[in-house]
């Protein structure tokens, strides 16, 4: 029988089969320590979960409207209003099952066979594979750690042609957890709006930065930037509800009913519950978050004074998200190699450089208690 060649063309992911590794390792009774997927370790707060229990207790289970419910679209719009200085009204808000179901819809909404998106790396494993769904082409745009693995506008103006459409920005970073200065991404933004294409905006890491670094976004820089850029964002890392699949978008009127069309032919409507637990998220109380932060804080420090003193291993410190990508290099092995002696000799799960465009480095979600880090840090210490 055959199979459609875009699915063929799909790659798996390298995150999730190394976690997967890992948890078959963990259920044969083997003491693995992950460091490999990106997922808060904390509980979703209390209110987010009662907020969620009510409307289950409510009869709040049906369809709702295939592009999110109002409540929700409302809280979303206060959201971007609150933190990002950004007016949108319902009508430009799509609530769909996750930032990564938004980011699927936006490429199959703006790509045609044959268009370029241009993706910096390293990149966030996902985003390549998307394109190739929509049928376009991902144009890598490689950044260097002398730069913080941030856009080079001259590196950019040299990947541009006619199939150019669009353009992701990922602020904060995965995997480096790099976060952009607003200069440069008013630059990179005047880049973008000369040659007319889109600016898909990931945020989803916005709450998590550090050192009194601030987040801006794109879209805020002005109307013309506005009417260029889609914003995307989740309640998934920021408010620990990967499990809850409510992600959202915003953006010009036009672009978000086409993809509110595709959605209501792919998936309708996000999970009804979980849309009134995101309310709750949004408009709700911070002190869960704070707390949050500064337990990821004081991981990232840890975890990276850490991986400096081991030998052959030199590491950024991270200004955003909770992964490190410290460099590999000296060691002369290859990233997929080296996850694999990690994992097999060492019994932790790291996720090769390779997966993200980046060969000789290997990511380390620092998403999991000081406990483990450090017992993770001793053993990696050891095989080194």
């Amino acid at each position: 029988m055959k199979i459609a060649k875009r699915v063929l063309e799909i790659t798996d992911s390298p995150t999730l089969a190394i976690d997967a590794k890992a948890k078959e390792m963990q259920k044969q009774g083997i003491n693995v320590i992950s460091f490999g997927v990106g997922e808060p370790d904390f509980d979703t707060p209390v209110n987010i979960k009662e907020a969620g229990i009510k409307a289950i207790r409510d009869g709040f289970t049906k369809y709702t409207a295939a592009s999110g419910i109002d409540d929700l679209k409302e809280a979303v719009c206060r959201k971007f209003r609150k933190d990002n200085g950004l007016e949108y009204d319902k009508s430009r808000i799509l609530i769909s099952c996750g930032a990564k179901h938004s980011l699927h819809n936006i490429f199959m909404a703006v790509c045609e066979p044959g268009d370029e998106v241009i993706i910096p790396a390293p990149y966030w494993v996902t985003y390549p594979e998307q394109v190739k769904m929509a049928d376009g082409v991902p144009v890598f745009l490689k950044t260097e750690e002398k730069d913080n693995f941030r856009i080079n506008p001259s590196e950019l103006e040299k990947k541009i042609t006619k199939k150019t459409v669009a353009l992701i920005l990922n602020d904060p970073g995965n995997p480096t957890g790099m976060v952009y200065d607003e200069q440069l991404l008013r630059e990179i933004g005047r880049i973008c709006l000369k040659h007319k294409f889109w600016i898909v905006s990931d945020e989803v890491y916005e709450k998590l930065i550090y050192d009194g670094g601030k987040h801006y976004s794109i879209a805020a820089f002005g109307e013309e930037y506005k009417s260029r850029t889609i914003v995307v964002n989740a309640a998934s890392k920021t408010y620990s509800m990967t499990g809850w699949r409510i992600g959202y978008l915003a953006g010009p009127k036009d672009v978000v009913k086409a993809m509110s069309n595709l959605q209501s032919h792919a998936t309708s409507n996000p999970t009804s519950f979980a849309q009134k637990a995101a309310v709750a998220a949004l408009d709700g109380p911070e002190d869960d978050l704070k707390k949050m932060h500064a337990e990821f804080d004081k991981r990232r420090k840890y975890m990276v004074e850490r991986l400096r003193r081991m030998k052959g291993i030199t590491c950024l410190m991270p200004g955003g998200a909770f992964y490190t990508f410290p460099n590999i290099s000296k060691l002369n092995i290859p990233s997929m190699a080296f996850a694999e002696k990690c994992l097999n000799d060492a019994k932790i799960a790291v996720v090769p450089g390779v997966a993200f465009g980046a060969e000789g480095y290997i990511r380390l979600s620092y998403a999991t208690s000081m406990e483990k880090i450090t017992e993770g840090m001793n053993r990696l210490e050891a095989i080194l």
